[in-house]
């Protein structure tokens, strides 16, 4: 091993170890562009002979040197490849690196990994992206299912929330009654419905955080945030009398910026009148008051009498689809020609913005990266309005959608 380029000729094998995952290495020669018979073609033969081995390819970069031409033609080979495919930027620590980072999206192999393996900096989100590479491929639906769908249970007190988890598991598992503040600490129930398994995590009321002011409280309140980070989904409960109250929009608006599939779930249904003019009301002020969850579902239930549960469950399941859709980049970009022919992007000082390319790098929310020129200058007004073309176009209702704009040329332009 050397820092001089070409030292690697062969393919190199060896066994490895991140954090629990045993790994089978193959390092391979630097790839030449070159199909003769010399000796990068049969380097390069080595390397295509490796990728057909892998379960996973790391592609890696020096963020220090930039994309090269190499790079991209490595790149479009790798796209090809019916493969999970990673992208690494290595060296990426310092300014210099950060640049090179953020230059390896051109490359449209997904979010470019940032590591220092001198230095072993980002081992940890390696580790990440090559489990998640797994579990992103599932052999058939019972793996897809071997982890419970984690549901957090959230709104402030009394809102019914260890009634409704009472409710669905079908048993007085947990304290309620009229006092507002029973359930101090959040609470995890396993349970399965329809064939599918649930973790609900109950958690203590929220309440504005200048009345958070016991110790006890607000180890409850951590709780509760702690739950909302790793959940899939939050089914945000608030009793329908008087639902969507200042409290209710922070807590929906944290689910959102934390990146959570959300549900609204009208509690103590039975005890609203005129139940037809009522949900018309709340679903305008839902989409006027929250826009940043457009499309979230929004349900009516009584759970002490058993109503509106199936159609509850059925909102977590479509939302729980929606944060973990993957959409292809074939039909991402021909969605986005479509969109800039009817509606391009406004000129800044007099010159066009001009989108290129589209392509989702991650799920769990979906999130897409759009090379673009000029694309600090792109207006707000126009993201928006891709975001909510693009969850009307895939039908993402229920996720929080990301959008990231990054200066580049489209990766796929010199492809045939």
């Amino acid at each position: 091993m050397d820092d001089l380029p070409g030292v690697t000729r062969d393919r190199r094998e060896a066994k490895g170890r991140l954090g629990d995952l045993d790994l089978a290495l193959i390092d391979t020669a630097g790839f030449e562009d070159a199909t003769d018979s010399s000796l990068e073609a049969r380097m390069r033969a080595q390397t295509e002979a490796a990728i057909k081995e892998a379960d996973v390819v790391l592609l890696v970069v020096d963020a220090r040197d930039g994309i090269t031409p190499l790079d991209e033609s490595f790149a479009a080979l790798l796209r090809r490849a019916d493969k999970p495919v990673l992208l690494a930027a290595n060296k990426a620590e310092g300014r210099a690196g950060k640049d090179g980072l953020n230059e390896a999206y051109a490359l449209g192999l997904g979010e470019p990994i940032g590591l220092s393996a001198e230095h072993g900096e980002g081992m940890g989100e390696l580790y990440a992206a090559i489990a998640g590479a797994f579990v992103q491929q599932p052999e058939d639906e019972a793996a897809k299912r071997e982890r419970p769908i984690n549901i957090a249970i959230i709104g402030r007190p009394n809102a019914g929330k260890s009634t409704l988890v009472n409710a669905l598991i079908g048993q007085d598992r947990l304290l309620v009654g009229p006092e507002a503040g029973i359930t101090r600490d959040a609470i995890a129930v396993d349970w399965q419905f329809g064939g599918k398994r649930y973790r609900l995590v109950d958690t203590a009321g929220m309440r504005k955080k200048a009345k958070v002011q016991q110790k006890l409280e607000r180890l409850s309140v951590g709780d509760s945030l702690h739950a909302i980070r790793f959940a899939d989904v939050c089914v945000l409960v608030m009793d329908a009398r008087e639902a969507f109250e200042k409290q209710d929009l922070s807590i929906a608006d944290l689910c959102v910026r934390e990146g959570r599939a959300l549900v609204f779930a009208l509690s103590k249904w039975d005890q609203v009148e005129d139940t037809r003019a009522a949900f018309e009301e709340l679903k305008l002020v839902a989409r006027e008051s929250l826009p940043q969850a457009r499309g979230a579902p929004l349900v009516t239930i009584a759970a002490l009498a058993g109503v509106g549960l199936d159609r509850l469950m059925k909102a977590v399941d479509d939302a729980y689809e929606d944060w973990t859709a993957r959409v292809k980049t074939k039909d991402l970009n021909n969605w986005l020609y479509d969109q800039i022919a009817r509606h391009p992007p406004p000129a800044v000082r007099g010159k066009r913005i001009k989108p290129r390319y589209l392509t989702q790098i991650k799920a769990r929310p979906p999130t897409f990266v759009l090379i673009s020129s000029r694309a600090d200058e792109m207006p707000e007004s126009y993201k928006r309005y891709l975001v909510n073309g693009l969850r009307e176009a895939f039908s993402l209702h229920a996720a929080p959608i990301r959008l990231i704009v990054k200066q580049g040329k489209n990766p796929f332009a010199d492809e045939g």
